[in-house]
């Protein structure tokens, strides 16, 4: 047995040096440069002479060292495990026992995890990488112009580095979309979070995803969206139980088993409740008491509060349009209450989502609600004039830039249809940024069902507006 791990490491190692061999013999890979001189040169190519200008020889040379360190460490655990096995055998023959043998099942787990994985790692390593080659399907008539995603060398993870490589079609047929190419979108923040794009996609394909979807948000949150993760098997939690009818679901905190809560403060609905001044979040406090919830937007605000103008109905606004309210999206930090009320009032509302400190999504689809898993920094996955009824609450609360929100604003008016509602809901800010603010829901020139300034305190004021959209034709 020992002799066959020592002959199958030393055909492992004489394998891979050849395969570096063939590779560092770079005139199989690019024919016609015979000087080994030209090979740098021609990767150092200025634009314009052949194309090669945005090769990154750097990411080249440390993706073979990459190679190289995983071939050494093989090799390192061959030579280890032979000596171990010879230090044994001395042993059982110094005290004249029999030898002890591998049985197949360990010899097979051996092979897979110390010596095939490892190999199969380097060997992906190699064929991932890539030399520039003439693109056939350009059409400037440059034969030397280079087929070749600038990203691809940059990051190490062999995900995400298949993910950002151009897929060609099969047999040349264009594709539905009429290209003959398909690229995976990645954010261009993502090149700034390298480090933990690579870790977010260090996981074993087809296997079961790390619980780590934390550091997809934070790679979201960066800009780095959408995130390229695609192959591997989303965990849930071990104690999932089936959901709530959808009668029951509403109103009803859903059962703790059905969450995840590795990665929250809390470990329990009850944890989150308002009283608690230790429960991990603080943005839409009282989100989960469900009681409260059952109060918003149908019972009129006590008379006197200094809220009370900007607090609007949902059946006063329903009222508005009536009967032409069907879809719409909800732009708030909460657990869909509003999407509820819509729902009772058979209209359908997605509600946009992110787990700031709580199970905010989660607990929006275990009440039978749809949650949009998306930042503001993202273009929203709707067409165009398809919706009847954007409504926000809660979300920016004065703290957004000005810029930042024109940039989400027309993307809000291009989802809206013509003579839907745009429904801002108790926007909070100081007083001396009221114009400023006031300005930016102005410039589209909706029509003003209704407008409330009130006050929220001596230096912040509330702005609760509901706009129609103008038919832009």
């Amino acid at each position: 047995m020992a002799a066959m791990q020592l002959a199958l490491g030393v055909f492992v190692i004489f394998i891979s040096m050849a395969s570096l061999h063939r590779f560092y013999a770079t005139n199989s890979l690019l024919p016609g440069l015979d000087d080994p001189a030209a090979h740098c040169a021609k990767f150092h190519t200025v634009a314009g002479a052949g194309g090669y200008a945005g090769f990154d020889i750097r990411a080249l040379a440390d993706r073979v060292d990459d190679v190289l360190v995983q071939l050494a460490e093989l090799q390192d655990k061959l030579e280890a495990t032979a000596l171990k096995i010879g230090k044994k055998t001395k042993k059982s023959k110094a005290r004249h026992k029999q030898p002890e043998n591998m049985t197949m099942p360990e010899f097979r787990r051996f092979l897979e995890d110390e010596v095939i994985h490892p190999l199969y790692s380097a060997h992906i390593a190699l064929r991932l990488i890539r030399i520039p080659r003439p693109d056939p399907d350009g059409g400037d008539g440059d034969a030397a112009a280079p087929a070749v995603d600038p990203l691809v060398n940059f990051f190490t993870a062999e995900e995400t580095r298949k993910y950002v490589t151009a897929k060609g079609n099969r047999d040349g047929l264009p594709s539905v979309y009429g290209t003959n190419r398909t690229y995976g979108t990645i954010g261009h923040a993502c090149v700034l979070m390298r480090q933990e794009l690579d870790e977010y996609m260090s996981y074993d394909v087809g296997a079961h995803c790390p619980d780590d979807w934390d550091l997809g948000q934070r790679l979201m949150l960066g800009g780095c969206d959408p995130l390229p993760r695609r192959r591997c098997l989303a965990p849930a939690s071990k104690f999932f139980h089936h959901p709530l009818p959808i009668n029951e679901s509403l109103w009803t905190l859903p059962d703790d088993g059905n969450v995840r809560w590795s990665r929250y403060h809390c470990r329990g609905y009850k944890c989150l409740s308002a009283r608690n001044q230790r429960r991990g979040y603080n943005r839409c406090v009282g989100c989960f008491d469900m009681d409260q919830e059952k109060h918003r937007w149908v019972a009129a605000a006590a008379n006197g509060t200094a809220s009370a103008l900007a607090d609007f109905r949902i059946d006063d606004v329903l009222a508005a349009k009536p009967g032409e309210v069907r879809i719409g999206l909800d732009v708030s930090v909460g657990t869909g209450s509003f999407a509820a009320r819509l729902r009772e009032r058979n209209v359908t509302i997605v509600s946009a989502a992110l787990n700031l400190g709580a199970p905010f999504a989660e607990t929006i689809a275990l009440r039978g609600l749809v949650p949009l898993y998306a930042t503001m920094s993202q273009r929203l996955p709707l067409f165009d004039n398809t919706m009847d009824l954007v409504h926000t609450a809660g979300f920016f609360e004065g703290w957004v830039d000005l810029q930042l929100l024109d940039f989400v604003l027309f993307d809000w008016d291009r989802v809206l249809r013509p003579g839907g509602l745009l429904w801002v809901d108790k926007f909070a800010c100081a007083r001396k940024d009221l114009d400023d603010y006031m300005y930016m829901f102005l410039q589209f020139r909706y029509k003003k069902h209704r407008w409330v300034v009130s006050f929220k305190s001596k230096d912040e004021v509330y702005l609760s507006a509901l706009l129609e959209k103008p038919p832009r034709s």
